[in-house]
């Protein structure tokens, strides 16, 4: 390096600067004069390097210059973002001339840990579009002269870009929008994620930067000059837009000097500590996570907003005649309403001042899937403040309503009419949950936006994309009453936002309220209480009960009543698992669901017990059914026997390949020893693998528990077990599990120790208390952040031949395992086990007997206080 400057002077100027920035902020939280004291700050360094290493004139040499790029060319550094420079050249010559140099001034910033982004270019090379790096092409709007050539970069600014941009104006913009578009794709398309990405989002910190970017390249293009973005967004949105982001600025400079690089990831331990100081509100005080959590989401509302509109306007094409045209062919548009590129324009938007003109725009959405264009969503909202709780009064206004809830685009619909303001005035029960955050570590979205995608995830059903969701949509199209579904999905959550304890008991307090204010009839507001009051129900048998013993399926199907309510109820369930989070249906809690309709259905068909006296003959045509996949030496009475006893459960949740497989394991026992299979499942849980092994042996005390330690020992989570034993002694043991640390992924090799240890630890010949003691402990408060209080119920009327034993607490490693192994010392034997997580939640319920009897009142107690000591 040059004498003239020194990494000592540079370490130091970089180091004092970058504290007493970040000082400054933790005193006033001013994010956006952060950042750009941040860039002048690395601005001086790169002058300092440019001088030493490049010219000692600022504008020298002749034909070179490092121009900055992106967030840093618009003055926007954030404490841990990347420093983005060009080192641009007037030709190859130039460029190797100041190769080295170019070398030197990266290694000194590289030196000081900055994150440098580097391209080295000639003027030729610039204005080439590169389809596959559009992101370099969109950087240029937001270069800025550093040092170097002022020649050469006015060349670049006023003569490349803007050639690049009228010739390639279609492609940018496309560019830009289809990358938009898969970033929102990434996150759902929604803004309400509980700990959102603030950057990547939609309504983040990069669509405001697409906001700016549509700007300057459009009116580039037209005017053939730069304008200021902010100047030329339409006056309405501009200042909540620009509030917005100062807010998100805040934020982001929060996140990233609280964790010490660049992570945008709003954590709810963050969202505490930030609406602990007030930060980014306007006066600066403390309030409530989820007031403060509220104020976000109104702002990336108003970035999403904008960014939205201009995406509306500023269509990739340079023509919109073509656009009119397609739209006046078109049979799409009608005497309300114009349609231009799937957005929704409004004729005469003095209509809306009446309050039934309102609701005809969210019926057009809900029946054709359009979008409302920025403009008529802005003339909408007016109205919408104009008319106020007007807009609830009208007489027909169940009838309006479900125009808007049945057709295939409902959440659509429902979506823009929360944006609007309309459907806190025809529900303003609803306001309670609007952007509301109740956390859990289960589910990912806001309440609000969760009611959303359960309508959503029903009308997918239609057209279904996997086999195993034709059945549901088989249900869906023989509903009597879909608008009472969708009604019931509508308000089931929205107890959340009141306050009582149980948000069931909130909810239907709703109902009672909306059934008056839609002039329901008493059967209609009878259907919506039953399945708002209850929609819990359904989730809690299948998770919580044998799905496959009579009793439990007897008192499920005597609630559900009429076999019209079971469908709606299990559509319901359905879409509220699966709108939590994209991995909360798991393949099995779809499958339990499917067979506790498919038994209830068949119960309320046919509701006397000669039925099921008579799946005698059902079983055996089952037992029939293995027969083939045994091969010609298939043995129907050896197959008899091996299944005597085991229960018909069985048989529904087994296919036939499965139990064929389960017999041959049984064949090669010999009297002793262990019989094991994995199998990797097609699906996953969480971004790990999903795996399931089966044990076939003679059965025996602790032997669950003994494969649930083994499982343990191996870094497995258990999420779903069964267990069956014949008449004959012979025990099938089945558990899927989770590969957290990927052991088995990684390394093919390990699945053969993994089973060999198994069969050594049930076999004797390893000891299972020695291997555990070897297991690395989770360190010391590495729990969840959410509370779970430990919950224990045992049930004698649930089955008719066990005692049900139900435990929710805290999920932590080895917890199935210690349950198990308590429930074997109490001399209980475990009939059935059903395992799942919600999140930091385990629910774990069994199926216990004692000498093929159900426990006492005295061995329950005994039991009770065992665990709840252990736990």
């Amino acid at each position: 390096m040059a004498s003239s400057v020194s990494v000592r002077e540079l370490q130091e100027f970089y180091s004092s600067g970058f504290a007493r920035i970040q000082k400054k902020f933790e005193v006033d939280g001013d994010g956006s004069a952060a950042i750009a004291e941040a860039s002048a700050m690395v601005d001086e360094l790169v002058l300092r390097l440019y001088r030493s290493f490049f010219s000692e004139e600022v504008t020298g040499p002749a034909g070179t210059c490092v121009v900055a790029l992106g967030g840093y060319g618009r003055r926007t550094l954030f404490p841990y973002s990347d420093v983005d420079l060009l080192f641009l050249h007037e030709d190859a010559a130039a460029a190797g001339q100041m190769k080295e140099a170019t070398a030197q001034l990266c290694r000194a910033l590289w030196d000081l840990r900055l994150r440098l982004g580097q391209n080295t270019r000639v003027l030729a090379e610039v204005g080439q579009f590169d389809p596959d790096n559009a992101e370099f092409s969109i950087a240029l709007m937001d270069a800025r002269l550093l040092a170097g050539d002022p020649r050469l970069y006015a060349k670049l600014r006023n003569v490349v870009v803007p050639k690049a941009v009228a010739r390639e104006r279609r492609d940018l913009i496309g560019g830009l929008e289809e990358l938009t578009e898969k970033r929102h794709a990434k996150f759902g398309r929604t803004i309400f994620h509980l700990e959102p990405n603030i950057k990547e989002v939609p309504g983040g910190i990069r669509d405001y930067d697409v906001s700016r970017w549509l700007l300057i390249i459009s009116e580039l293009e037209k005017r053939k000059e730069w304008v200021q973005p902010e100047a030329e967004w339409p006056p309405a949105l501009a200042s909540k837009a620009m509030e917005a982001y100062r807010f998100l600025c805040a934020v982001r400079c929060f996140l990233h000097y609280r964790r010490g690089r660049d992570d945008n990831a709003l954590s709810y331990e963050y969202q505490d500590e930030a609406a602990g100081i007030g930060l980014g509100l306007e006066p600066r005080a403390a309030v409530a996570p989820a007031d403060w959590m509220r104020c976000y989401f109104r702002h990336v509302r108003a970035i999403h907003r904008l960014s939205t509109q201009l995406q509306d306007e500023i269509p990739p094409g340079p023509s919109y005649l073509y656009d009119y045209y397609e739209d006046w062919r078109s049979r799409r548009s009608n005497a309300d309403f114009w349609v231009r590129r799937e957005r929704i324009f409004l004729r005469n938007p003095a209509t809306l001042e009446q309050p039934e003109a309102l609701l005809a725009p969210f019926e057009f959405i809900a029946k054709h899937g359009f979008r409302l264009s920025g403009q008529a969503e802005e003339q909408i909202e007016q109205a919408v403040e104009r008319v106020g709780d007007r807009a609830g009064e009208l007489p027909d206004l169940w009838d309006r309503l479900k125009k808007i809830l049945t057709p295939p685009h409902a959440a659509r619909a429902l979506r823009a009419m929360r944006r609007t303001g309309l459907l806190n005035h025809l529900i303003p029960e609803f306001r309670a949950i609007d952007s509301l955050v109740i956390r859990d570590f289960y589910h990912r979205y806001t309440v609000d936006e969760h009611t959303f995608m359960t309508i959503e995830n029903v009308q997918h059903l239609r057209e279904p994309k996997q086999d195993w969701e034709r059945g549901f949509r088989d249900i869906l199209v023989t509903l009597e009453r879909p608008d009472l579904l969708f009604l019931s999905l509508l308000l089931h959550d929205v107890g959340k936002g009141l306050p009582v304890d149980d948000h069931v008991v909130g909810s239907l307090q709703v109902v009672e309220k909306a059934a008056a204010r839609l002039k329901l009839d008493p059967e209609e507001a009878a259907t919506v209480r039953f399945l708002v009051g209850g929609h819990l129900e359904m989730s809690a048998t299948m998770q919580r009960r044998d799905v496959f013993d009579p009793a439990t399926i007897r008192v499920f199907a005597d609630k559900m009543g009429t076999l019209e309510r079971l469908k709606m109820l299990c559509l319901l369930t359905f879409t509220d698992i699966r709108s939590v989070n994209p991995e909360a249906l798991t393949p099995w809690k779809a499958n339990a669901l499917w067979h506790l309709y498919v038994r209830a259905s068949n119960y309320l068909v046919d509701t006397v017990d000669e039925k099921r006296i008579r799946a005698e003959g059902e079983e055996k045509a089952q037992v029939e059914r293995v027969l083939p996949f045994l091969g010609a030496a298939a043995d129907p009475a050896a197959l008899a026997a091996f299944l005597e006893g085991i229960p018909l459960r069985y048989l529904a949740s087994h296919s036939p390949d499965q139990v064929a497989e389960d017999f041959r394991m049984a064949q090669r026992l010999n009297g002793g020893g262990v019989q094991v299979r994995l199998t990797k499942r097609l699906s996953a849980v969480a971004g790990n693998q999903l795996f399931e092994i089966t044990l076939v042996t003679r059965d025996r005390t602790m032997l669950f528990a003994t494969i649930a330690g083994t499982l343990f020992a191996w870094g497995m989570s258990v999420v779903k077990a069964d267990a069956f034993a014949s008449q004959a002694g012979i025990a099938l043991d089945t558990f899927e599990f989770v590969d957290l640390h990927g052991t088995l992924e990684l390394n093919p090799t390990e699945a053969d120790r993994f089973k060999e240890s198994l069969s050594d630890i049930l076999t004797a010949r390893a000891n299972l208390e020695t291997i555990l003691a070897r297991r690395a402990q989770p360190p010391a408060g590495a729990g969840t952040k959410v509370t779970v209080r430990t919950q224990l119920r045992f049930d004698d009327e649930a089955s008719s031949h066990s005692t049900l034993l139900e435990l929710v607490a805290e999920d932590r490693p080895g917890l199935l395992y210690r349950v198990s192994k308590i429930l074997s010392e109490s001399g209980c034997n475990i009939e059935v086990a059903l395992v799942d997580t919600e999140g930091p939640k385990a629910i774990d319920v069994f199926y216990l007997t004692v000498d093929g009897k159900k426990l006492d009142a005295a061995r329950q107690e005994a039991l009770g206080e065992a665990l709840a000591a252990a736990l």
